[in-house]
């Protein structure tokens, strides 16, 4: 139709377009469809429904690729979420990714939306078991998915640094039972606040290793533990940031996070994992009986270790006093010959060093005479002298310089012309 001819033209209301829509997406989008994406901005309605957004995220990028809006209505909502949460484990929530069964539909007031009719969980389970093999695949290639396990454990494990919520029951059970310990063992117990449950937890949990990093000089390990709560919640704790934090954490860190079939990857890295908080306390407690009673097996071995060692020194004093006698004589003979070979060996080092010194003597005597003036003369030369001193060259001398001439049998004065 061209706009510019009014007589031509088609004219719609908003609600005749809405309704032309809603007609076509019911015909082109009449069944249902099972759709992956992730679940986003998930909200429970006092009405009992439940609004969220299916997303979708460039695999590598991470950014939006595609997004819309979904339903879930308050007949189905419930049994779907506690089938949902009790075949994966996990709350149904955010960042979840799920295989939904939804329709397609268009409303004249809320625009397009999907109903979600049905979720299946094994889905979910899979996408949940993907992402932790690789989060372990990765510290593996790493390789730091052991070192907090190669620590060494304290001998007694008494000053411990304690991250958890400290509004937490577990926390009170796991302090009363360490502080209350019937061997009266003394326990030094420092809580280091963290969440445990949620969306911040990864980030919280971490702030709190942080602090205890600043101060790791006071604690002999770090505790963490969880008190009570759903299975579903320990996701958070399949963390990469987390789990890599933990494993190359200078104390050993023990875990009490879950229950006896639950294993998260905090665990895997943790050096020792227990069950429960009341677990964790009681391991500790053990590790102080294991060394007291290794002290009480030593102390009541010390009389007889005394007197056996007694009994050997007094054993292996008898003996040398008997050697003595024969080993004193043999060394004063040895030591004797010693000092007669050395006084013979002074003695020709000393006539030879007499020897020697006057041969040096008697050529240095000898040059020292080859060298006298009076030597000189006998060989049949002249000295002449000026003013006392030898004169050795005649460019030194003038006219009217009085000279003397020596001679082996007397002197002459002479002077220069």
């Amino acid at each position: 139709m061209e706009p510019n001819n009014p007589d031509k033209r088609e004219e719609l209301s908003l609600y005749e377009l809405s309704c032309r829509i809603k007609n076509t997406v019911r015909n082109t989008f009449s069944g249902a469809y099972w759709v992956r994406a992730e679940m986003s901005d998930v909200r429970s309605h006092a009405s009992g429904h439940c609004y969220l957004e299916f997303v979708e995220k460039h695999p590598n990028t991470g950014q939006l690729t595609a997004k819309m809006r979904a339903s879930i209505w308050a007949r189905n909502f419930a049994q779907m979420k506690l089938y949902f949460e009790k075949e994966t484990g996990q709350t149904f929530a955010s960042g979840l990714k799920v295989l939904a069964k939804v329709t397609v539909e268009y409303h004249e007031l809320y625009g397009f939306n999907l109903n979600v009719l049905d979720i299946d969980p094994s889905y979910t389970v899979g996408d949940m078991i993907r992402k932790r093999l690789e989060i372990i695949r990765r510290l593996k290639d790493e390789g730091v998915l052991n070192l907090n396990k190669e620590l060494p454990f304290p001998t007694l494990p008494r000053r411990i640094a304690v991250v958890t919520s400290s509004t937490a029951a577990g926390y009170e059970d796991f302090t009363n039972q360490l502080i209350h310990n019937k061997a009266g063992y003394p326990f030094y117990i420092k809580l280091f606040p963290a969440l445990m449950q949620g969306e911040k937890t990864e980030a919280s949990v971490i702030a709190a290793l942080e602090h205890v990093f600043r101060h790791t000089k006071h604690f002999d390990l770090v505790v963490i533990i969880r008190g009570g709560g759903a299975t579903s919640e320990l996701s958070c704790f399949d963390s990469y940031l987390l789990a890599t934090n933990c494993a190359q954490f200078p104390l050993p860190i023990v875990t009490g996070i879950g229950h006896e079939r639950d294993d998260t990857v905090l665990d895997l890295v943790a050096h020792t994992r227990m069950k429960t908080p009341t677990a964790v306390a009681e391991f500790l407690i053990g590790r102080n009986n294991e060394v007291a009673a290794h002290l009480q097996l030593i102390s009541s071995r010390l009389p007889s270790i005394v007197t056996n060692r007694l009994e050997r020194s007094r054993s292996q004093l008898f003996s040398i006093g008997n050697r003595l006698p024969i080993a004193s004589a043999g060394l004063i003979g040895r030591h004797n010959n010693r000092l007669l070979t050395l006084r013979a060996r002074m003695q020709q080092a000393l006539q030879a060093r007499l020897s020697g010194q006057s041969h040096f003597l008697g050529i240095t005597e000898q040059f020292i005479r080859m060298a006298s003036p009076e030597y000189i003369l006998q060989k049949g030369y002249t000295l002449t002298l000026k003013d006392g001193k030898i004169v050795k060259h005649a460019a030194t001398l003038h006219p009217g310089d009085e000279l003397t001439t020596r001679f082996p049998d007397g002197e002459v004065k002479s002077s220069v012309q």
